[in-house]
């Protein structure tokens, strides 16, 4: 919970807790098993600026720790800043794909 900014020790009802409280419970709870595999819906809605910073660096972290996260995100600046590989979708289809060439360091299109 320290992880993602929520203090273990609170006492408060989870239903007393504000949207971004419950986004950071709902990350803490994604997280703590330590999976390879993350998937995650609009990982920082309801999130201020700074949990949306923190956010990101944990997610940066953890991409750099060999963890594949998945995002579904409308946040152009989320998708630039965390995403290597990114598929965009229009009507349930997949549109367009930019990726990353790992023997270059360049984005492919």
């Amino acid at each position: 919970m320290r992880t993602v900014g929520l203090d273990p020790a609170n006492k408060k009802w989870v239903s007393k807790y504000s949207l971004g409280m419950r986004q950071r419970l709902g990350l803490a709870q994604a997280i703590m098993e330590e999976p390879t595999l993350l998937l995650l819906d609009e990982p920082m809605n309801g999130l201020d600026k700074q949990g949306v910073a923190d956010m990101r660096a944990l997610f940066a972290a953890l991409r750099d720790q060999g963890r594949t996260i998945l995002m579904a995100s409308h946040q152009a600046e989320d998708i630039d800043t965390l995403c290597d590989t990114v598929c965009e979708m229009d009507s349930g289809e997949i549109a367009k794909v930019r990726g990353w060439d790992s023997e270059t360091e360049q984005a492919t299109q």
